[in-house]
């Protein structure tokens, strides 16, 4: 009998979402001492898209646990304000809902996807860069 994890297809979104759950796991195992990150700004927009809004790698670390945590949990909360901001986005996707709904699900599908990665390599830059700090080298 073949394993879960064989089953699963290389692009498959439980996979995905279970890989970025293993490397958020790594990362809390890892970073022993979180508020080390403290005050220590994100160097690079890819790393922290949250740069823009001069987050340090404190916040970029417990962010990553909240969406692991939401990940997991399978709880998304309903936001009434984010459908407000997300109504000129939903009305210039209109014409592609309305014409082919699967169009539409692989367009989100891959967003999610692109997300899940990114997140990921953020994960993984944070654990790399906490190691940085206390003198490990990888």
């Amino acid at each position: 009998m073949q394993g879960a994890e064989t089953r699963l297809n290389k692009n498959s979104l439980l996979l995905a979402l279970k890989r970025y759950s293993s490397v958020v796991n790594n990362m809390e195992q890892t970073i022993l001492l979180p508020s080390l990150l403290r005050d220590v700004p994100c160097e690079d927009a890819a790393d922290c898209e949250a740069a823009e809004n001069s987050m340090d790698l404190y916040e970029c670390y417990h962010l990553l646990k909240l969406v692991r945590n939401t990940v997991e949990s399978g709880l998304v909360p309903h936001d009434d304000s984010r459908v407000k901001k997300d109504t000129a986005l939903h009305k210039s996707l209109e014409p592609l809902l309305e014409e082919d709904p699967e169009a539409s699900f692989y367009f989100h599908l891959r967003g999610l996807f692109s997300v899940m990665g990114n997140l990921t390599k953020m994960s993984q830059n944070l654990t790399g860069k906490y190691l940085e700090i206390i003198g490990i080298d990888q």
